[in-house]
């Protein structure tokens, strides 16, 4: 992907070979994207039940949060699916492409094997808050600063949607030992895009500060998947547990 697709909200290939669709599909899954891909392929489950599905032409996606719907032209339930927190990789072999999606508990594989990829793409979307009456990302900010403890003992906030050349910081604090603290909110179960805009602030911030001076960054959240939480810790970023509403 070149640099100015990566700006873009959403790259489509036609027609792509099948190592440029793995290109793709491995790039947005890095990315936290949504990637949807159009071609044929076979299906094979393996887990409580196995099963196999022959070749046909199919539309697959896989979500941010590790989802994977395997869906025809008929119906709207998918054939087959994966639920969030699952690991997504994809590789070629046989001249094929394989896009395997992995369940630690219980145990379960999604191997999705296409022989012929006629789109790929990836999307970075958003769900605006507004749209929500209640457990907004503005009802978690004031229940955070009505009460600084629930993030931690010590947290003092210092400002609210702080700018950088990154986006605005939601709580821009210190720790009881006076260390910059970057909060990022979000009103629901979040996965790897979360940790990267995240990642993206503290880098601002710290940039910004022209500092040495340990900076840390915290995702607040009422949930992470798997995924997510394995890329806060390789990061050294932090989470808290939080729902929007005190209920």
């Amino acid at each position: 992907m070149t640099a100015s697709e990566q700006d873009r909200p959403g790259v489509t290939r036609e027609s792509p070979t099948l190592e440029t669709a793995r290109d793709a599909i491995a790039e947005g899954i890095a990315r936290g994207t949504l990637v949807t891909v159009v071609g044929r392929c076979t299906v094979e489950y393996d887990g409580r039940a196995a099963s196999t599905l022959e070749a046909g032409d199919r539309h697959v996606m896989c979500k941010p949060d590790g989802t994977v719907l395997v869906h025809t032209d008929e119906g709207q339930q998918p054939i087959n699916w994966q639920p969030p927190g699952c690991d997504q990789e994809t590789f070629l072999e046989d001249r094929r492409l394989h896009l395997e999606s992995l369940r630690s508990s219980p145990a379960e594989r999604l191997l999705v094997s296409f022989d012929r990829v006629y789109q790929v793409s990836s999307f970075r979307m958003t769900d605006p808050e507004e749209l929500a009456v209640v457990g907004t990302e503005r009802d978690l900010k004031e229940r955070i600063l009505e009460d600084p403890d629930l993030l931690e003992a010590g947290f003092r906030p210092l400002a609210t949607e702080r700018e950088t050349p990154a986006g605005a910081v939601d709580i821009y604090g210190e720790d009881e030992t006076g260390r910059t603290v970057v909060v990022e909110l979000k009103r629901r179960r979040v996965g790897p895009d979360a940790v990267g805009q995240l990642r993206r602030y503290v880098d601002a911030v710290e940039r910004d500060l022209h500092t040495e001076a340990e900076l840390r960054g915290i995702l607040v959240a009422p949930s992470v998947t798997d995924r997510a939480r394995r890329l806060l810790a390789e990061h050294g970023l932090e989470f808290v547990s939080l729902e929007p509403t005190a209920d």
